[in-house]
This record gives C-alpha cells, structure tokens and sequence, in this order.
C-alpha cells in the first residue's frame, strides 16, 4: 500500500487502533501488498466509545464480551451479575483497550 493510502487510512481510522500502535500499524500498510487495499479498506470495525456504552448499561449481563466474540466470558458474566457488579465495574475502564486490540488483531489477519 502507497504512504498516502496508509496515512488517509490511519486518519479515518485511528479511534479504532491504540495511539501507541500508530507507527507499527502505518509500517504493516505500507508493507502490504497493493492486491490486498480494497479489502483493508472495507475492513469494518468496533467502536471503542459504543463499546463503553454498550458495558455501561448492559455489562453486568455479559453483553459487552458477547460482542467482542469472548462467548465463555459474556455467560461468565451473565451468570454471576457481572461478579456482583464488582467485574462490570472493572469492564468499563477495559472495554475500550480490549476493543482497539480486538480491531489491531482484525487487521492483522487482514494483512496476512
């Protein structure tokens, strides 16, 4: 993929990925293979930020880790009330982090 290509990327796309990821992701694109652009273009992925809504008003159900694919941690959670609350509050401070890698890991698989 072109530099431009890479940088207009990471520009639309930047709240999906963590900051400190940036050079690393820009590096991976630029290394890509040109055959591979349209479908990292029309990759799709999870919204950090709806992610945090989503955990805060339907966490303690498991609602949040159901959507990030971690089915035996969303029944987990939904069994037990979100551990008394107790893991539904400690979700909401990792939700976002754990979204932005979930997305890192999606378009690696992408580069492959």
């Amino acid at each position: 993929m072109e530099s431009q290509k890479a940088d207009m990327f990471l520009m639309s796309n930047s709240k999906y990925f963590p900051s400190e990821m940036m050079p690393q992701i820009k590096g991976a694109l630029e290394k890509a293979d040109s055959s591979r652009d349209s479908f990292i273009m029309m990759q799709s992925y999870r919204d950090p930020m709806i992610m945090l809504v989503v955990s805060l008003f339907a966490g303690s159900l498991g609602v949040d880790r159901f959507m990030l694919g971690q089915t035996g941690m969303g029944i987990l959670k939904l069994v037990t009330c979100g551990g008394l609350g107790i893991w539904t509050i400690v979700d909401w401070f990792l939700i976002m982090g754990l979204t932005r890698d979930q997305n890192v890991d999606k378009l690696r698989n992408t580069l492959r």
